[in-house]
């Protein structure tokens, strides 16, 4: 079986719904600006592995070039190697390309600029507008001042332009340890805008660098390299989310003084927030490394990888990033909206298969001993061309253990002592005993089958009231399965973990994995691809974990059947 390939309904060519960002862009394309020109870029730091809300940027960042005829580049704002990996980079490609989007040969890296961050540098310097500053991390903390207090010149602010270029080059050369010195913009010690108090450009950092080795030892500051590196690529529009609304007028000013090339504009955006999730790569870093998960890919991650792994499909984000839309205020997206659209596109694409998570024994006691059939059933019950499967049939099959009770209320309808049910296109049966063993545990069932019902109707015309899923217990396959439910158990991580001034940890769901190793799935699921999905009848989507292996296929359930989110606003 494999999964329908019938194109998902996207928004990558045009049908994209206009917002405020594209009616800036629009409107700058109608003016000529920029020669009419769209350069986007998308400029992760590879710091960590993409999250949901990188794939809401992408989405931007590359429909918008599209849509105005444009280019978008990926571009690695590589300036801490304290904190940066090949490891994170090689994610990130894989995880835009996963979504659907290539940059061609625009794969650039801020760290390719250093050479020329450092000529800007210089510039600033001799201009006046730069200082190298001797000052701590601590005391340039404490000059800062706060929201209502303005800040503190540094004593090195007015070192002479000569001395500057001096240190500055020394700490080129590596003759100062960390810490000993940073270059700050000269700007305003008062200014409402903190950032705006003379920030700092460089700082000395004596770390390999994934791509340059060891041959620097000062790194740029992204609020420095980012405008710069917009610049030196021609990028025409660059989008941020709103954390940086206070970091454009740096922006601004930097292009200004420094005399590039080019002169980028930023834009910014709300962010993508889910609740029961969290969104800073630093905290979700600290849950790998203290192993509250299995890595950056486990499937209860909001990574992109993580949820690949699980068995979303690029469709379904992409769609999700369109129905959340791109807004200026920020709000909280129900994460039911994510799974409503997960569940809308593996229904139409996901074929049916039939498992058993905690089986209980039928055994048919008037069907013929050593005997067994092959039943054909449809893949895809709306798509005729996803073809039929055979499944074997025999006299002892295996149904969930949830669907039979002994003594039944009233409203429940599958399987009970003296009542009739269906089994999915096989036969109408009938549970006439019940064993258990000394204790009085319940073992298995015994029951008969009307032979006259093969495919699951009656020809009399007779109704039951519940059809079950099964699996023939001599041809089922052994199978380990992974349930998944929420990361953490309240709405706002984030907010409760502040509130109660409790560690995040504390807040995750002890119940958000229940692995189940004694479940059984039908032929056909013996040997899946990884990755591959499936509708696991009555019980939801799952996807074929890398996991796997011969003999014992492993499931990750992707999304349940049912869908509690209701449409509208998000």
């Amino acid at each position: 079986m494999s999964e329908v390939n019938t194109p998902a309904p996207d928004v990558r060519d045009g049908a994209e719904p206009r917002d405020f960002i594209r009616e800036i862009v629009a409107a700058d394309v109608a003016a000529g600006k920029n020669g009419g020109a769209v350069v986007t870029r998308f400029p992760p730091e590879p710091n960590g592995y993409l999250h949901i809300g990188h794939a809401k940027a992408i989405c931007l960042d590359f429909r918008v070039a599209n849509e105005f005829g444009g280019h978008c580049n990926l571009r690695f704002d590589d300036t801490n190697p304290v904190k940066e990996d090949v490891e994170y980079v090689d994610s990130i490609k894989d995880d835009v390309r996963w979504l659907g989007f290539e940059w061609d040969d625009r794969e650039y890296y801020a760290s390719d600029y250093y050479e020329q961050l450092y000529g800007f540098a210089v510039r600033l310097i001799e201009k006046g507008l730069a200082y190298v500053d001797s000052l701590n991390a601590d005391e340039i903390r404490a000059h800062r001042g706060t929201l209502t207090e303005p800040g503190k010149e540094s004593p090195f602010r007015a070192r002479p332009i000569a001395e500057n270029l001096d240190l500055f080059a020394r700490m080129r050369a590596g003759e100062f340890p960390d810490g000993a010195h940073v270059l700050r913009a000269k700007i305003d010690m008062r200014a409402p805008n903190i950032t705006m108090r003379d920030p700092v450009l460089y700082r000395i950092r004596h770390a390999h660098h994934h791509r340059t080795g060891g041959t620097w030892c000062i790194y740029p500051m992204y609020d420095f390299a980012h405008p710069l590196s917009d610049a030196i690529e021609g990028v025409t529009h660059s989008f941020c989310t709103l954390e940086y609304v206070d970091h454009r007028p740096l922006y601004d000013w930097i292009i200004t003084h420094c005399g590039t090339p080019a002169t980028p504009r930023q834009y910014e955006f709300a962010r993508l927030n889910l609740n029961y999730t969290i969104m800073s790569k630093r905290k979700l870093l600290q849950l790998v490394e203290q192993k509250h998960v299995g890595g950056w890919d486990d499937p209860r991650m909001p990574t992109i990888s993580g949820m690949r792994r699980r068995g979303y499909t690029a469709e379904a984000i992409r769609e999700f990033c369109t129905r959340v839309g791109i807004a200026k205020k920020e709000n909280i997206i129900d994460i039911g909206l994510l799974e409503h659209c997960v569940r809308e596109d593996l229904n139409r694409r996901a074929p049916r298969a039939m498992a058993v998570l905690r089986p209980l024994k039928l055994v048919l006691t008037n069907y013929p001993e050593g005997h067994s059939e092959q039943l054909e059933m449809v893949n895809h019950p709306d798509q005729p061309d996803a073809g039929r499967r055979r499944v074997p049939f025999s006299r002892e099959i295996y149904i969930e253990r949830d669907d039979f009770l002994e003594d039944p209320p009233k409203k429940f309808f599958r399987l009970a002592p003296g009542r009739e049910v269906r089994l999915r296109s096989a036969y109408l049966v009938t549970c006439t005993e019940v064993v258990k063993n000394a204790a009085g545990e319940l073992v298995e069932l015994r029951g008969t089958y009307d032979p006259a019902t093969r495919g699951g109707d009656a020809p009399d015309g007779r109704k039951v009231k519940a059809t079950l899923h099964w699996v023939s217990a001599s041809h089922a396959v052994d199978a380990e399965v992974r349930l998944y439910e929420r990361l953490f158990t309240v709405e706002d991580p984030d907010g409760a973990a502040a509130k109660a001034s409790a560690e995040l940890t504390t807040l995750l769901n002890p119940a958000s994995l229940e692995v189940v190793t004694g479940g059984k799935v039908e032929p056909s699921l013996g040997t899946p691809a990884a990755g591959a999905r499936y509708q696991f009848e009555r019980l939801g989507y799952f996807a074929a974990d890398r996991d796997s292996r011969d003999g014992m296929p492993v499931f990750n359930r992707t999304v349940s059947l049912k869908d509690g989110f209701k449409s509208g606003t998000p």
